[in-house]
Order: C-alpha cells, then sequence, then structure tokens
C-alpha cells in the first residue's frame, strides 16, 4: 500500500465504543470527529450531524453514481433554472392549445413572421406538454426524492438516537461555547439549571453530570416537507397529461344541437344565445365615432345531458338526461361535478343543419315526395313516393381536385354536397346519379343542372327542390365555450399546501441545541443552531446568568478558528 492512501478496511469505532456506519464524519454517540479533515475544523460542520450518506461513498457504483448526481443540491438548481427558462420560452407566444382551428405551420409565421416560424419549428409552440419539458419535470422529481432519501433518513437516525454525554472536543467546537468553573457538585448543578432550561421551551434530558437540552426539533424537517410538497405538485402537473385526468378544449356549440364533449358521457346543448351590443351613447370613449361593433354581453342558455344508453353505438340515438343546466357568461361558467364550461367566443352566421328537398318531375314539375336530409349526419336511403334516393357520396367541403374529379376540401360545413343514385319509374333500370347541393349559392358556383344534365346524359329527369324555406332548419349561431377538466387541480393544491408548511416549519423556526458537561468542577457548555446565532448566545447567556454566571453574550462566540489564525 503507498504511502498516503486509505487502507481497504477502514475502523470505524469510535472510542466511546460505538460502532459508526462507514462515511461517518461525527461519531453518532458521543460526537467525537472521526476524521482527519473534521479533526482539523476549528468549528463542526453539524448540518447533518456528521452522519453518514450515501452519495458520499467512495468507489461508487453506477447506481451509487446517479445516486450521486441527483442527490446533489447544485444539479436540483441547474434543473430548476432550466425549467424556469424553458418555461419563459413557452411564454413569448401564445401556445398553440390557445386557439381554434388554426394550422400552427401556418399561423406562427403569418402572425410573427420568421421568428414566429422558428418558434414553431422549435417545438415551443407546445412547450408544456413536450417531451424535453416533461423530462425536466421528472429529472426535478428524482432529484426531490433522492435528495430527501439520502439526507432525510440519516438525519433522523442521528437526531432520534442522540446520547446526552458528548465528548470534550464536539462540545469545545460548537459554534456557541463556555467553559468555567463551578462550586457544587456537577450532577446537583445541572439539576438546578434543568427547570431554567425548562421555561424556555426546552426539552432537557440529563445523565448525572451532563445534560442535552433541545427546542423545535421539527424545523429540521421543514425542507423536506417542502420536498414533499413539491413532489406531489410535480406529480400531479404531470398526472394531467394521462387521459382522463385533465382536459382543455375549445368546442364549438351550434344552437338548438347537442354535442358531444369527447371523452365524457356528457352533451352539451347550446338551447339559445343571447348577445348584447354598444350603442354608440354607451359605447367605449376609445372606441365612439369608429364605427365599431362591440358585445356588451353575450349569454350561452346551455343544458348539460348525460349519456345514459347507446353512448357508443354510432347505429342509434344516444338516450340523454338532463342533468344541469346554467346560463353562462364571461366569468360565470358552468359546473358540474369537475366539467367546467367557459364562455369563450361566439359566432353569429347561420348554419346550415338540414333541408327537405322535393323530388320533383324536371319536365311536368310532378311532385312524387318529399325527403328530410341532415347535413351533419345523413341516411344511407331515403324514399320519396315511388323513388328510392341512395347515398353514394358526401361532401362537407366541396372542390374538384387537380384531375378534375370531386373531391372534400375540409371538414367544415362550407360547401355541403351530396351525391345520390335515384331509382323508380320512368328511369333507366340501373338509375340515374344526382348531385345535390343545399345551398343556393353553391348550386350557382357550381352549376348544378349542368352537372347533373352531364350525369343523367343530356338532361336530368328529376330534381331536388326546396319549395320554400319552412324547408330549411338552419342553426341561428353558435357559441364557442372552453370546456374543462381538471381532476389532478385538488392534488395540486394539496402539494401547494404542504409545501408552504414546510416553508413555515423551515424559516420561522429554529432548532436549538445546548449540551453541557461537568468535569471535576469544570463546566462545558456547547450550543448549536441552523439560524439566528444571535438570539441563541442571548439566551445561553440568560440561563448562565441566572445560574450566577455572568458572561458577556459576545464572548459565548466560539473564536477559536481565528484565534489559531491569528498565532
Amino acid at each position: 500500500m503507498s504511502q498516503g492512501s486509505k487502507p481497504l478496511i477502514q475502523n470505524t469505532k469510535c472510542d466511546c465504543g460505538h460502532q459508526n456506519p462507514t462515511g461517518t464524519v461525527l461519531c453518532e454517540a458521543c460526537g467525537k470527529p472521526l476524521t482527519e479533515e473534521a479533526e482539523a475544523q476549528p468549528i463542526l460542520e453539524m448540518r447533518y450531524d456528521g452522519v453518514a450518506r450515501r452519495s458520499q461513498k467512495e468507489n461508487p457504483g453506477i447506481i451509487d453514481r446517479v445516486w450521486n448526481f441527483f442527490s446533489s443540491v447544485k444539479v436540483a438548481i441547474y434543473l430548476i433554472l432550466l425549467t424556469l427558462i424553458g418555461s419563459s420560452l413557452g411564454t413569448i407566444f401564445p401556445q398553440e392549445s390557445t386557439f381554434l382551428n388554426i394550422d400552427p405551420s401556418v399561423y406562427y409565421k403569418e402572425e410573427y413572421g420568421q421568428l414566429g416560424h422558428i418558434y414553431y419549428l422549435l417545438g415551443l409552440s407546445h412547450t408544456y406538454t413536450s417531451w424535453w419539458f416533461v423530462l425536466l419535470l421528472v429529472m426535478i422529481g428524482a432529484s426531490l426524492v433522492i435528495c430527501s432519501l439520502d439526507r432525510v433518513l440519516p438525519l433522523y437516525k442521528a437526531l432520534s438516537r442522540q446520547r446526552i454525554p458528548k465528548h470534550m472536543s464536539f462540545l469545545t467546537r460548537q459554534k456557541v461555547i463556555y467553559q468555567g468553573q463551578v462550586e457544587e457538585d456537577g450532577a446537583d448543578w445541572v439539576e438546578r439549571v434543568k427547570p431554567i432550561i425548562k421555561k424556555k421551551g426546552y426539552r432537557v434530558r440529563t445523565d448525572g453530570g451532563t445534560l442535552l437540552a433541545e427546542k423545535q426539533r421539527f424545523s429540521r424537517w421543514g425542507p423536506y416537507v417542502l420536498h414533499i410538497g413539491l413532489i406531489i405538485f410535480l406529480l400531479a402537473v404531470l398526472g394531467r397529461n394521462l387521459p382522463g385526468l385533465h382536459m382543455d378544449e375549445h368546442m364549438a356549440f351550434p344552437q338548438d344541437e347537442p354535442v358531444h364533449i369527447k371523452n365524457t358521457s356528457y352533451y352539451l346543448l347550446n338551447d339559445g344565445f343571447k348577445v348584447e351590443f354598444y350603442t354608440e351613447d354607451d359605447m367605449p370613449e376609445e372606441f365612439k365615432g369608429k364605427n365599431k361593433v362591440l358585445p356588451k354581453e353575450f349569454q350561452t342558455q346551455a343544458i348539460l345531458y348525460m349519456c345514459e344508453a347507446n353512448c357508443d353505438d354510432l347505429g342509434k340515438k344516444p338516450e340523454l338526461v338532463e342533468v344541469t343546466r346554467h346560463n353562462i357568461e364571461v366569468n360565470h361558467p358552468l359546473n358540474y361535478k369537475g366539467l367546467k364550461a367557459y364562455q369563450f367566443d361566439y359566432d353569429l352566421t347561420p348554419i346550415l343543419r338540414s333541408v327537405s328537398p322535393v323530388l320533383v318531375d324536371s319536365k311536368s314539375g310532378k311532385e312524387y315526395g318529399k325527403i328530410t336530409l341532415s347535413i351533419d349526419d345523413p341516411q344511407r336511403e331515403y324514399q320519396a313516393g315511388e323513388y328510392t334516393l341512395t347515398l353514394t357520396q358526401s361532401f362537407t367541403d366541396f372542390g374538384l381536385g387537380d384531375n378534375g374529379k370531386p373531391v372534400n376540401l375540409s371538414p367544415n360545413p362550407n360547401a355541403p354536397a351530396f351525391l345520390f343514385l335515384i331509382k323508380g319509374p320512368e328511369l333507366p333500370k340501373e338509375g340515374i346519379q344526382y348531385f345535390y347541393f343545399p345551398k343556393q349559392i353553391d348550386k350557382e358556383r357550381f352549376n348544378q343542372e349542368a352537372i347533373n344534365a352531364q350525369l343523367a346524359g343530356g338532361e336530368a329527369l328529376v330534381q331536388l327542390d326546396v319549395l320554400s324555406m319552412d324547408d330549411v332548419d338552419f342553426s341561428e349561431s353558435t357559441t364557442y365555450l372552453n370546456i374543462r377538466v381538471d381532476k389532478a387541480m385538488p392534488f395540486i393544491w394539496i402539494g401547494c399546501f404542504i409545501g408552504m408548511v414546510g416553508l413555515v416549519m423551515g424559516f420561522y423556526f429554529t432548532h436549538r441545541r445546548i449540551w453541557l458537561r461537568i468535569d471535576n468542577g469544570t463546566l462545558t457548555l456547547g450550543a448549536h443552531t441552523n439560524k439566528n446565532w444571535f438570539g441563541l448566545r442571548k439566551e445561553v447567556s440568560a440561563i448562565l446568568k441566572q445560574m450566577n454566571i455572568e458572561v458577556d453574550e459576545k464572548s459565548l462566540e466560539n473564536n477559536r478558528g481565528t484565534k489559531d489564525e491569528s498565532n
């Protein structure tokens, strides 16, 4: 073995006979420094009472290296800083989740230029759900757990098994010390000082001529209670990404049409929408004379239903039971068992829901029968008198592709169109194809008559025609609601509350300990606290004064280190 290298087997047994775990700096029983570094310290490091921690293990393996990485306070601070920086970047431009029906690949470039496009390409437009942000939160959680386990278990063991007699070198290396002579027997002197210290709020234990007084030990657990609160908070935040625990969706609700709220068994009906606009007289001053139309108040008369049967059967109409109704206004959401609906926006553009055209003879105008065609949910077959109409194709947003064939341009009902195969009397046996555009503007734009004449081989024999506005059903308005479900929120508040309790424990209370021993008439006192040393000096000075020992509180501060340096 080379000179200066450490022995393979380290003797951790103290002079008092206590066997300490490897890595212990101060004897767990008597407090005597066990290492050369601790012995050389003029003031002992008492942050964790010198207990052995796993992160201080020599020759660590792979698991120990991972443990050491996450148990480092510096690493935890860097992770928190990175998370704060990432969170800040996510606030530069609005997140994708705050918009309705946008194409983010186009939106950010159009609204914010090239910088916005780079913002989108970097994935910052969905920062808070991105993998790297979630990974940072997970690493912070791992750091909090390992940091706590690395320190709290050894500290609990040290504080719960404190022995009263302490080694002289332990007492004289505390930051607050006193040494002096007493005339009486040591045990008698300790019994006299015991009630005086108790009056200061200390819990006192004695052993002959030795004493240990301690108060507000619970404050040592404050940081770890804070860690527990933060861990619950982080788990709740991460849990919001799990299905069923969190939803934040913006949905459109056309008037008089129940809409299923996805991932729930609820349907919400916009039973009526009211909007009141500012008149020119009560318009805010900054908008007067600018010919603007501003809404003053708007309200959705909402009815919430729960699906009782046929909920997942697309071929059957769901059976709905009303559970509540509420007039939703800004800042007055509907709230039912954790499901909330906030007023977000509205659109007063009428939306076509269904039409009831009549099948007529193109030449004679004879009416064969009426059908009711739903725009969103058309049937497969219709019967108009003796004629059968089979729906072969439907389009929500009709258009022509590059090859001239019909295509669906979008899922939005901008230009609905339906292709029927019509069979019946005086028609070819195989039937005829017929394109129907419910909107008059689309009929003219796409030249419905010419298309159907071409499909019929020259002239359309029949046609669908709406005879009056009574046969047209419009949704007068559409309200947009922000639907929120957040089952994780109570755990976020619980985490915040526990964290606050930990902060109060750690910041507003101090753990103070006083040890003393009397050897052959010599009183040696050492005291330690984790903060407010001035208060501890004053308290010790007051205790000694009641025992007829006058001492300047400033002289209680251990200046052993400074004296050694000056010499």
